[in-house]
């Protein structure tokens, strides 16, 4: 697999990868067919790896395919290039297993503590995963500690106690349908690890802040940590437990915490990439660590996380297991949650803790959704929106959508049956008319804020409060970064036209960055200037009329910093829908490519459309939007085998 010139640099990276591992191999002696087989293996690896796969079965390798390339990111297609189907000749896949076993550098996961003095790249597990090095020993301490933590229990709480808990913290059950979210307090209540899994509007934030303020009930002086993958994400999450949390006690209230962490910020960067202060060696000073957006999670980051996270603290992730999974290598929210089984016993327990009927319970759990591992009794989906019912414009495409039903969910948009989902039918190389107006009407409301602040001069502190409210009410979502459809273009169009409307007296022209209502995203975390990746902040002037860059405060009010001492940014009128991730906006107007691509698959466009809290449209054409709809996002990964298994496999 020869990468033609002129191709992205992962795959030079690859092609550099293989050769260096071949080389290795061949100075110890491996056979010509080995190096081949080999060569090929660790190119495909090393590709597969940055297209977020942890392995790769040898059924993908000993098929034979030819890459596609598309028009946006690095543009190769590994669904072609990484074939699903597991169709392989059997005899090519054990030929190609001996192969590399016989080159040396790939060694059976089941020889690994024997050969631990030889350092070898690769490694084959018994269902022939050929994994690098490294993603292996990290898929393994990961399974490792959640199992360890799902098997473990915190010490017996008393029913009557759990029912006196719960109480105050939520209603008496109406009817015989299963509570979700009193039912995941009462499991959570009885164990270190609970994952809740739900879709936009369900709860989660709520089943949280009763679930807090349970443990402070049993625990006062229990110490909490919040944190989520990036500092926007942190700061929702922050936000909204506030606002969850006050029908608390007031005692309950002043005890949460008063701020929320990236990951990354609360395991303590060191100068050292990859190395945080906080690891098994020095564990995080917490009883109780809740992680929001935990799809956004990498198997890296994951491993570490639970490496730093002491034994006898509870961990609660949240997260919607239909969303996208992390740029990096592994999808580990999607797996952790991807089954739910309680036994019967089990059932009967938190049935008569929570009041809800027994068999309703059992009937909505079902046949559990997947392999029942070690991780399914601590797993509970919320289904039920509160934000939007199923059959609204929102819940109902979001549904469709995740459900793969793009021409149903085509026509009921195309009939405009519900204002609050729209389709904009353009499908042009380059956007039409009718997208730019919807565009520019989507952000009529800002540009009217920063008139009338400019107009009247209003104090600083009011108008920033007054921009960032009518900011952020609306964003341009788009599905890829280059192209007339892409993030460049649709941010290039936003600013001219957000000049050339306000012609504002600070604003030094077409040559000048920085202007009155820019508006730019961070992409580098800077922990001295506590700025972090998604970071959003809008250029406005301060009180002395200097254009300074203002950024939102986790505990309300704002923070001005002079524009060339931001990390690396960029435009932010419209966003990718990966940056936008644990946003909410009160309307969207998602705007898809002019030809299918890769990274518009399923997960995307659901993740784009559920950012909308009231209304969304979606722009585009009709094939583009079916093949997306049609096209899930797959990752190889051994983790579910791992946490399914008696033990990990080897």
């Amino acid at each position: 697999m020869n990468a033609p010139a002129g191709l992205p640099a992962q795959f030079e990276l690859a092609a550099g990868f293989a050769e260096r591992v071949a080389g290795w191999a061949r100075a110890r002696g491996a056979g010509e067919a080995a190096l081949a087989a080999l060569a090929t293996a660790a190119q495909r690896l090393c590709l597969a790896s940055a297209a977020g796969h942890v392995c790769l079965p040898l059924a993908a390798i000993a098929v034979e395919v030819a890459p596609e390339w598309g028009e946006d990111d690095a543009g190769w297609d590994e669904q072609s290039a990484l074939p699903w189907d597991e169709g392989a000749d059997p005899a090519a896949v054990a030929a190609l297993r001996s192969r590399l076993l016989e080159s040396g550098a790939v060694v059976a996961a089941a020889d690994l503590a024997a050969a631990a003095h030889e350092a070898h790249p690769l490694v084959l597990d018994a269902d022939d995963r050929l994994y690098l090095r490294r993603l292996y020993d990290l898929e393994g301490r990961l399974a490792q500690a959640l199992r360890t933590r799902a098997e473990a229990a915190p010490g017996a709480v008393a029913d009557e106690r759990v029912r006196a808990l719960l109480a105050p913290l939520f209603p008496a059950p109406a009817g015989e349908a299963p509570d979700w979210q009193r039912i995941a307090v009462a499991l959570a209540l009885g164990r270190r690890l609970t994952v809740i899994s739900g879709g936009p509007g369900t709860g989660k934030t709520t089943t949280v802040a009763a679930l807090l303020g349970a443990l402070l009930g049993l625990q006062p002086q229990a110490r909490i940590a919040l944190a989520a993958p990036t500092g926007k994400a942190a700061a929702r999450m922050l936000e909204a437990l506030r606002g969850r949390a006050a029908s608390l006690p007031a005692a309950l209230r002043a005890a949460l915490p008063g701020e929320a962490h990236t990951v990354h910020r609360l395991l303590g960067v060191t100068p050292q990439p990859g190395r945080f202060r906080h690891h098994a060696g020095n564990p995080l000073p917490v009883d109780v660590l809740v992680v929001d957006e935990a799809s956004m999670l990498d198997l890296a980051l994951a491993a570490r996380l639970l490496d730093a996270l002491p034994p006898e603290a509870r961990l609660v992730l949240l997260g919607d297991k239909d969303q996208l999974a992390a740029v990096e290598a592994g999808a580990v929210f999607a797996e952790v949650s991807a089954a739910r089984a309680l036994d019967a016993a089990e059932v009967a327990r938190l049935a008569a803790l929570t009041g809800c009927s027994a068999a309703a319970m059992a009937d909505e759990l079902g046949p559990p959704a997947g392999a029942a591992g070690a991780l399914a009794g601590s797993v509970v989906w919320l289904t039920r929106s509160h934000r939007f019912a199923a059959d609204s414009g929102i819940g109902r495409l979001a549904a469709d959508i995740n459900g793969g039903r793009g021409e149903t969910a085509l026509a009921w948009l195309a009939a405009g049956a519900d204002p609050s989902a729209r389709w904009l039918d353009d499908g042009e190389a380059r956007p039409g008319a009718a997208l730019w107006q919807a565009m520019e009407t989507g952000y009529a409301p800002y540009l009217a804020a920063l008139r009338e602040s400019a107009a009247q001069a209003t104090p600083p502190a009011r108008a920033v409060a007054t921009a960032f409210a009518a900011f952020d009410r609306f964003r341009v979502l788009a599905a890829v970064h280059d192209g007339p459809r892409g993030l460049g273009a649709l941010n290039a169009h936003l600013a001219r036209w957000l000049r050339a409307q306000l012609a504002h007296p600070l604003d030094r022209g077409a040559g000048a960055r920085w202007y009155p209502g820019r508006a730019v995203i961070v992409l580098r975390n800077d922990y001295l200037l506590g700025l972090y990746n998604g970071d959003v902040g809008l250029c406005l002037p301060d009180a002395d009329g200097t254009l300074a860059v203002w950024f939102a405060l986790q505990g309300g009010g704002f923070r001005a910093l002079p524009p060339q001492r931001l990390p690396a940014h960029d435009d932010a009128f419209a966003l990718t829908i990966h940056k936008s991730q644990g946003s909410e906006f009160e309307e969207v107007l998602v705007v898809l490519p002019a030809q299918p691509v890769r990274v518009l698959s399923r997960e995307l466009l659901y993740t784009g459309v559920t950012r909308a809290a009231q209304r969304v449209c979606v722009a585009g054409g009709a094939a583009v939007f079916a093949a997306a709809c049609e096209r899930p996002t797959r990752r190889h990964s051994g983790l579910a085998a791992r946490l399914g298994a008696d033990r990990s496999p080897t």
